[in-house]
């Protein structure tokens, strides 16, 4: 799969990093942007205060399937329901909302753990396979936690593992009885 990261950072950077290990072919954008047109799947991976400044610099965007990581530390901005349909009225596309729940410190960890660690995502139907592609090539097991609908809701609640948080993030697993 063909993958452009917006943001470059822990969570852009250390994804694309997964990703490329994973066998795609990722490119990283900054500050400068750049064009998505050959994307088959987009990641923002930006201040979710910077998400209509770091688009309005990507060309090639309409019709892609993006995954918004984008959190609302330390407070929420705009007037979109979410970051999630922020990130859509670029798009005019499906979109996901994931990995903002993961903790980017740990990307170099994930792939070690005993059991695959879980990432709560919730997702446009048409964003569904990518999605768990993309969530599954990182080391992750996909756990679908809402429709799009429920995006800031799921934003809101990032706050349950920011809370607990151990230097340096912790994991965090789902599993139906004798899976793990």
């Amino acid at each position: 799969m063909k993958i452009v990261t917006i943001g470059r950072g822990m969570i852009g950077g250390g994804l694309a990093g997964l990703w490329r290990a994973a066998g795609h072919e990722v490119e990283e954008f900054g500050r400068d942007g750049g064009d998505a047109s050959d994307a088959d799947a987009v990641l923002i991976a930006v201040p979710g205060a910077k998400i209509s400044d770091a688009l309005s610099k990507v060309t090639g965007l309409e019709g892609k399937i993006a995954i918004d990581a984008t959190n609302i530390m330390p407070a929420r901005h705009g007037n979109f329901p979410s970051y999630a349909e922020e990130v859509k009225s670029f798009t005019h596309a499906p979109v996901a909302k994931s990995f903002n729940m993961n903790f980017g410190a740990l990307y170099g960890e994930v792939r070690k753990q005993r059991v695959r660690p879980s990432n709560w995502y919730v997702a446009d139907e048409g964003a569904l396979d990518v999605t768990e592609q993309l969530i599954r090539d990182a080391g992750y097991d996909p756990v679908r936690v809402g429709d799009l609908s429920r995006a800031r809701d799921f934003e809101n609640a990032v706050w349950l593992l920011m809370g607990i948080q151990p230097v340096g993030g912790v994991f965090y697993r789902f599993a139906v009885p004798g899976e793990l």
